[in-house]
């Protein structure tokens, strides 16, 4: 028997959410913003009617403004997502314990042993679409289908506040047709490398010889080609399979305080490389990355950002921290101690599969497979046995082989 999954995928978010406080802003143009002081800032989200003016998630503020001059823009309140994604997911847990969150607004749900008491998974899914709405003010689209991939296209499909039922019977027809681009997890650069070979539409990808899709993709290609065939057995986890560590974090006290961006930049690598050889041995990623700053006089500020794919990897979670010290520290003050913290954290195995067709996936492979030489090298000789060179010989008192590490599961 084939098994019923849904997922669940909500209509402009964050958007969304900052309209439930803000109805003045209903009726017009509305997005949110990483940075709306800066016009380079890049929008997060935006609302039914901003998105009529072509505003596109992850354009910079001056960009859509160009498009929508009155676009009206609202901060993010991130703690304010996560409280509504968690309400979100208890109305999901009341249908199933099969509730595998992909991200802060989607999850995919396995319903196939719920049927007999809540009725077909499109019924469920109607009902928890009306649900949320009633309950939360917030509208989702589902897909319906017999594995998470068509699922997820399903979700897709239609938007927003609408649910779409991909079966066996009808893939072809409402799949098939689609550019190779609509695939999930075939970005840009696959698609052009698709399309250089004739392959434009998922059906000729489908239809296409396996062996010469690997040829073309590397790896990757036999899975997208299982994929547009409708072959995936990927399961939908636990729910509380994914709630067991919140965070992985490392913390020190320098030495001496750190001043400007040279020290800040060795003090991030050390700390970052322990973070991600404990999301490896995890077998987790991050979605975000926490800083924790402290000055000589003990004030302490703290401040977080997300990423754009989920990682495990050094040089990504290195880089965007000490992104998040440009932004919020001025670089001549001392820096006493600091903290990284990798949160937002996601099984290795669901965010495989974002780091497998992203573009970037090249850089992404080669890096992964350095970092696991090195997790090797210390696992037989020791942590100190190989480090980043920029690390070494440090005099900040930085010594990797000895920082202390934090999991959380607050």
């Amino acid at each position: 028997m084939d098994r019923i999954i849904l997922h669940c995928d909500m209509n402009g978010f964050y958007a969304s959410v900052e309209l439930i406080d803000k109805p003045h802003l209903k009726n017009k143009p509305m997005a949110v913003c990483g940075n709306p002081e800066n016009r380079h800032g890049i929008i997060l989200a935006k609302n039914e009617i901003a998105k009529k003016y072509g505003i596109m998630t992850a354009e910079t503020l001056w960009q859509a403004r160009k498009k929508c001059p009155a676009l009206q823009v609202v901060p993010p309140n991130h703690n304010k997502y996560r409280h509504y994604s968690k309400l979100i997911n208890k109305i999901y847990l009341k249908y199933t314990d099969m509730v595998e969150p992909f991200s802060i607004d989607e999850s995919w749900l396995d319903v196939t042993g719920s049927t007999n008491l809540f009725g077909s998974g499109s019924h469920i899914a109607d009902t928890i679409r009306s649900t949320v709405k009633e309950q939360l003010g917030l509208t989702l689209s589902a897909g319906v289908s017999f594995n998470k991939i068509f699922a997820k296209m399903g979700s897709n499909y239609k938007k927003p506040d609408a649910t779409t039922v991909i079966t066996r019977e009808n893939f072809r027809n409402i799949l098939w047709p689609m550019n190779v681009r609509a695939m999930f997890f075939v970005g840009k650069a696959t698609a052009k490398k698709l399309h250089e070979f004739g392959i434009n539409t998922i059906g000729q990808l489908a239809m296409s010889d396996k062996s010469m899709i690997s040829d073309i993709l590397g790896k990757q290609g036999s899975v997208i080609h299982d994929y547009a065939n409708g072959r995936d057995t990927t399961p939908v986890l636990h729910y509380n399979q994914l709630e067991q560590i919140k965070s992985i974090g490392n913390g020190t006290t320098f030495r001496r305080n750190l001043q400007g961006m040279e020290d800040i930049r060795v003090a991030v690598m050390g700390l970052a490389d322990t973070v991600a050889t404990r999301l490896r041995k995890h077998k987790m990623k991050a979605f975000g990355v926490k800083v924790d700053i402290k000055d000589p006089s003990l004030k302490i500020i703290s401040r977080q950002q997300q990423l754009n794919n989920p990682t495990n990897l050094t040089e990504i979670i290195s880089d965007c921290a000490v992104s998040i010290i440009k932004k919020s520290w001025r670089l001549r003050d001392p820096i006493r101690m600091l903290t990284i913290t990798a949160i937002n954290l996601c099984d290795e195995n669901q965010a495989q599969q974002l780091s497998l067709f992203s573009d970037e996936n090249i850089n992404v492979e080669k890096s992964e497979k350095a970092e696991r030489a090195m997790d090797s090298i210390r696992e037989k000789f020791g942590s100190g046995a190989i480090n980043f060179g920029s690390i070494i010989n440090n005099d900040i008192g930085l010594d990797v082989s000895t920082l202390p590490d934090k999991d959380t599961n607050d």
